[in-house]
């Protein structure tokens, strides 16, 4: 016992060492079976079957509480359906697809998006995120940054789509997230994204390389005036991704 022998050669530091070894692989155990909640089973690229989840690492159901009062159970084995607006250029796994149709509309490629919940994104005190300025009086263009309100939006051919209407914020983070453009042919209102906007502040006037003025007319719309759904702004984001790539045919090709 002088040389910190337990039995034989099995010391503490040797049994020390078994047990963190023992820990850390199950905690590996663990945490490869709860990222399985969300995203699994997986599917071939193919046909669209699902993997097998087998007994040992997929986890069993958990229920988790919503700060909403709901109460929703992972995994539940729903699956995003595929757009149809899409074709599979060869046979093999990991070919490319091509939108079919209007390519602005296909939710393919750069516009595509994930079926997220048609409800709006909520803060701790359950109030709706992402909102316009006018609803929240508190809220102000801090200065001396130009405020966009009132400036020409223009599309990447040049032309005049409308006007910037109102700033949408996200109230829990103190951040810009759309603007809020009134179209010039039919008055509509339609959400730009912040990320795709560039703002002129001597020339008034906020650009967007993405899509043509034209196309402005065909953002997807949000169904409540002061709020934006999840869903919503999946969908207003991947229609401006799209017209990076489908916006003109000229995008699309090669750069050189």
């Amino acid at each position: 016992m002088s040389d910190g022998a337990i039995i034989g050669s099995l010391d503490l530091t040797t049994l020390l060492f078994m047990a963190f070894t023992l820990f850390f692989i199950g905690l590996v155990f663990y945490l490869r079976r709860e990222d399985r909640r969300e995203g699994y089973p997986l599917e071939a690229d193919t046909t669209g079957k699902l993997e097998e989840p087998g007994a040992v690492w997929f986890p069993t159901r958990k229920a988790f509480k919503l700060p909403s009062g709901e109460t929703v159970f992972k995994p539940d084995m729903t699956r995003d359906a595929p757009s149809p607006n899409m074709e599979r250029l060869a046979v093999w796994p990991g070919a490319p697809s091509q939108p079919v149709g209007d390519p602005m509309a296909a939710g393919v490629g750069p516009g595509a998006y994930a079926q997220r919940e048609d409800k709006p994104d909520l803060t701790h005190e359950n109030l709706p995120k992402i909102v316009p300025m006018r609803a929240l009086p508190d809220f102000d263009v801090a200065r001396p940054k130009i405020d966009p309100r009132g400036m020409t939006v223009i599309g990447a051919d040049g032309e005049s789509a409308g006007v910037i209407s109102d700033i949408w914020v996200d109230r829990a983070e103190a951040l810009v997230r759309y603007y809020e453009v009134e179209l010039a042919k039919g008055g509509r209102k339609v959400l730009l994204p912040f990320a795709f906007t560039n703002i002129r502040g001597k020339a008034r006037k906020a650009l967007v390389s993405a899509i043509q003025a034209s196309q402005f007319a065909g953002v997807p719309a949000h169904k409540s005036p002061d709020q934006v759904t999840r869903l919503e702004e999946e969908k207003i984001s991947a229609y401006y991704g799209a017209g990076t790539l489908y916006a003109t045919s000229d995008k699309a090709e090669p750069w050189f």
